[in-house]
């Protein structure tokens, strides 16, 4: 099993949507909202997600491919 620290930064069409949830459904991922700061027209996410290294990468893949930036998260994680 590998774990991964993203943040992930959406835009105001995406802040209603249950990506992090469609995330965990849809692939073999478990999810971790580590921390998050999420308004009306915008949104971030601390997420730490584990699971095999093929699937973690098809998950970010996923992500990206709805419209969600994705980056390593670095610092101010809660421990």
């Amino acid at each position: 099993m590998a774990r991964r620290r993203l943040k992930l930064i959406f835009g105001p069409s995406l802040v209603t949507e249950p990506v992090i949830y469609q995330l965990g459904k849809q692939f073999a991922i478990v999810t971790n909202i580590r921390r998050a700061d999420v308004t009306r027209d915008q949104g971030w996410v601390l997420l730490e997600i584990t699971g095999e290294p093929d699937e973690l990468e098809r998950g970010i893949e996923y992500l990206e491919s709805r419209g969600v930036k994705v980056e390593p998260a670095e610092g101010d994680v809660v421990e």
